[in-house]
């Protein structure tokens, strides 16, 4: 059986964002994908919208990885030449009784950490979109969009330089944990078992069915169950908060 340090599964945006925080802090990182290539399933299907994180329930994990990790996406993307523009966002009030709304949104915003809301009146939002209709508005300057392909592109090469190494058409097929290791079986063309101190299972739709719950990432002391870390329900804003994530799992494996 061979044997690696980390292994992560799937090698969509997140799995490529773990993959290259692990492995630029020296760590030895194997990259497992069921298909034949990055970013297939869910990240091909992305909306490119670089989220502010406005709507996310105040304190959860959720809002906080979107905050952050939009910072972080901007310069990501100013660094490695991604293509991206921070084009902002208006919400839009059409009716006085959607007006009153709109503070409480702001409010909202606020609590999670998006201070640069900016009130508008229906004269100051139509200045910068003469086709709208509307009572007033709320800007939000740090919304955006962002080739995704190019971003992800981008990781993979991060990761494959710092010396991540990529096995495409290799499914998961079961993993157990023994004596503090987890030990991994692979198929596809080429079946193979592997044992490493570190699992991360970023494969998405498939991580598992309580995916249906929210931005929720366990660790050891979640599951009790040492060199495994499960991220569950990584939807929208999974492609804003990448670099966020990566990051709190590189925490919590010591990284």
């Amino acid at each position: 059986m061979d044997k690696v340090e980390c292994v992560v599964i799937g090698a969509g945006v997140v799995g490529l964002a773990v993959a290259r925080r692990l492995a630029q802090a020296g760590r030895e990182v194997v990259i497992l994908e069921a298909a034949e290539a990055i970013g297939t399933v869910t990240s091909s299907r992305n909306s490119e919208v670089i989220h502010a994180g406005i709507y996310y329930k105040a304190g959860s994990l959720m809002a906080r990885m979107c905050v952050s990790g939009k910072r972080a996406l901007y310069e990501y993307c100013r660094d490695h030449g991604i293509p991206h523009r921070n084009c902002g966002k208006l919400i839009v009030a059409t009716t006085p009784q959607e007006t009153a709304k709109l503070q409480s949104i702001r409010a909202h915003a606020e609590a999670n950490g998006v201070s640069d809301l900016q009130t508008l009146s229906g004269d100051a939002a139509r200045a910068l979109e003469p086709a709208l209709n509307c009572d007033a508005a709320l800007l939000s300057p740090s919304t955006g969009i962002i080739d995704s392909h190019a971003y992800m592109l981008a990781l993979r090469g991060d990761a494959e330089d710092a010396g991540a190494a990529f096995a495409f058409h290799t499914p998961l097929l079961g993993a157990k944990a023994h004596d503090g290791r987890v030990q991994i079986d692979a198929g596809g063309d080429a079946p193979m078992s592997l044992e490493c101190r570190l699992l991360v299972n970023a494969a998405g739709l498939g991580a598992s069915a309580v995916a249906v719950q929210d931005f929720l990432i366990q660790g050891p002391r979640d599951h009790g169950i040492d060199g495994l870390i499960n991220l569950f329900g990584i939807e929208s804003p999974g492609l804003t908060s990448s670099l966020a994530i990566a990051d709190y799992v590189g925490e919590l494996a010591g990284s």
